[in-house]
């Protein structure tokens, strides 16, 4: 009898193992598959930060609190400082050997001499980049080109960017520094402006400069806006030697608005791929949240 019972336990206790090994092996296929979709986006830009516009909450972040040259994302500073300025950009503004770039020996399609609106070389400098009409528009300024990079620093403080400073309004100059931290508040105050919302997720346009009897058409540099694919909301690039190739986007992805950080990064697609990376991670983890919340239930 205490055999028999000696048995019965022992087949109990073996079936009672087997039975929690099992478990725990669904359980950890379970977790390796939502780990999976938990996993790093592999940003390959050497600084990120992904952010929930709606309630600030940090999705994705890489050394976003070191400092780093940011190019032309300086321009999206230019534009906010030149319409706080309320100046009245339907005025013609010359266009002079003072807005020559001497520092990188970058070219541009107008002409010095020419006189172009204050809001075309606002749209010029914001959808294609253009170092000369940013240029153009900080001289503009109604205490001129110092003063204007002074109202720049100034509203980098006040939007609560302490590790940025501004010395040109084009990015050309390697100390305009930024961290993707502070560049997302940059991003969120500029999306405020519906001018520059919509002139930065303009995918082209053309111009007519000057005397010319033709009309000048300028791209967006954003591929992935004039690929006309995401629902993007602002947007800028940005390339030095110095800062690398650079990437500011504020986005919808499953149906909330995030603001994109990409800064350093030294293939000429890698940020556009780092942005489709986060994109199609943003869109898993999404969806698993929503399998578990469904499990919870």
């Amino acid at each position: 009898m205490n055999k028999f019972l000696c048995f019965i336990s022992s087949f109990f206790l073996l079936l009672s193992i087997s039975f929690n090994c099992f478990s725990d092996n669904q359980l950890d296929n379970f977790n390796s598959k939502f780990a999976k979709y938990k996993s790093d986006p592999k940003v390959r830009s050497a600084k990120a930060m992904v952010v929930n516009q709606n309630n600030g909450k940090v999705i994705y972040q890489k050394n976003a609190y070191s400092e780093a040259s940011i190019a032309s994302l300086t321009k999206l500073m230019t534009a906010m400082v030149i319409l706080d300025s309320k100046i009245d950009l339907k005025k013609k503004i010359k266009i002079t050997k003072h807005d020559i770039d001497r520092l990188k020996g970058t070219g541009s399609r107008i002409p010095i001499g020419t006189l172009v609106t204050g809001y075309d070389l606002l749209k010029i400098s914001l959808m294609s980049s253009d170092n000369r009409a940013a240029s153009a528009l900080s001289r503009a300024y109604p205490s001129g080109k110092k003063g204007f990079i002074k109202a720049m620093n100034i509203k980098a403080l006040k939007l609560g960017m302490h590790n940025s400073k501004f010395a040109d309004p084009t990015g050309l100059n390697k100390r305009n520094k930024s961290t993707a931290r502070d560049l997302v508040r940059m991003v969120e105050a500029a999306y405020q402006y519906p001018e520059i919302r919509k002139i930065t997720t303009t995918s082209q346009e053309t111009f007519r400069i000057g005397k010319r009897k033709n009309e000048i058409g300028f791209v967006n540099t954003n591929r992935l806006v004039r690929k006309g694919t995401w629902d993007i909301g602002l947007s800028k690039t940005g390339f030095t030697r110095d800062a690398g190739r650079c990437l500011v986007m504020q986005a919808v992805i499953s149906n909330e608005p995030v603001i994109m950080i990409f800064l350093n990064s030294y293939g000429t697609l890698t940020r556009f791929a780092d942005a489709q990376r986060v994109k199609k991670w943003i869109k898993k983890e999404s969806i698993m949240n929503k399998i578990s919340q469904i499990s919870a239930n």
